[in-house]
């Protein structure tokens, strides 16, 4: 069934889109990533332009995020005091983001940009999501585990003045930190459309120093209120955010999450990550493809 969508300017069939989502729905549910960061690759790869996959995007991570959040709350997994000062830094993010979006725009660069960034950043992540999840596989049969790494905060983070405590995390740090933090996050989701839970939630255990009980939760509050906030400064400024196109996607994912769930249970947690893993990298490669390869014809007509 072919649905027009009016932002994007293009007929796609949403069945195609929804099955998209519930794609990324799936691969939420099994391994446990909010999924914004293959949502709007996949969308680009489908033939949707880059600003509005990426503002699109955005609305539907909000969506996917609120179940997660009040789930997380019920069993106190939330620091709301640092995941304040994470949502204070991300909206201030956001408008910065718009900022560095409408400039891009106005040079024409904005969707050469996003894809090289996809590229540079799926590529690194199923790199290390890769390297792990081998390095476990290898324990599991026997290889001597690596050392554990004690909990603490980068020495950067602990020479920042004005130190408060954040009593759920468990530390007693400057409020600097994560404000800055959330600010790079706010950027990320303007230009890229993610929630940013996949650089946030280890910058918050291996920066931070956070207690590993209250990261997840933390991370999707922080994702909520900065995503939904990304989503109004792209309505009021870059006007790219197709609503029709994020229902369909969340209609998908909202599905996809609970079948994922279900069976996440069924497979060894190493090979859901190296599974991943190979995904992603999948998906940078084919975005650098799209990015380096020629056409035939630089320019065609089509008559319909």
């Amino acid at each position: 069934m072919d649905l027009y969508l009016p932002i994007a300017n293009l007929s796609v069939n949403a069945l195609v889109i929804v099955l998209l989502g519930g794609g990324v729905g799936i691969l939420s549910g099994m391994f446990g990533v909010g999924g914004g960061f293959l949502t709007t690759p996949l969308l680009i790869v489908y033939g949707i332009p880059p600003t509005v996959a990426a503002a699109s995007a955005a609305s539907q991570v909000t969506g996917a995020s609120v179940s997660g959040v009040f789930a997380h709350v019920r069993r106190k997994g939330v620091d709301f005091k640092m995941g304040g000062v994470l949502v204070a830094g991300g909206v201030v993010g956001s408008f910065a983001g718009a900022g560095i979006f409408r400039l891009l725009q106005a040079s024409g660069q904005i969707d050469t940009v996003i894809a090289v960034i996809y590229v540079l950043m799926l590529g690194s992540i199923g790199g290390l999501m890769g390297s792990e999840s081998l390095q476990a596989i290898r324990v599991t049969r026997g290889a001597k585990p690596p050392k554990p790494r004690k909990r603490r905060h980068h020495p950067l983070v602990a020479s920042l003045p004005g130190r408060t405590r954040f009593y759920a995390s468990g530390l007693y740090i400057s409020p600097l930190a994560p404000l800055l933090l959330g600010f790079f996050t706010g950027i990320l989701t303007i230009l890229l459309g993610v929630g940013g839970g996949f650089i946030l939630v280890p910058a918050m255990l291996y920066l931070l120093g956070m207690g590993t009980q209250v990261v997840v939760g933390t991370s999707l509050f922080q994702t909520l209120f900065v995503t939904a906030a990304a989503t109004m400064v792209h309505a009021m400024t870059t006007k790219a955010v197709d609503i029709v196109l994020a229902a369909l996607l969340l209609l998908g994912s909202v599905v996809g999450a609970q079948i994922g769930a279900r069976l996440a249970s069924r497979v060894k947690p190493e090979y859901l990550r190296l599974a991943l893993a190979v995904i992603v990298l999948l998906v940078a490669i084919r975005i650098g493809i799209g990015l380096g390869w020629r056409p035939d014809e630089i320019y065609s007509v089509e008559l319909s």
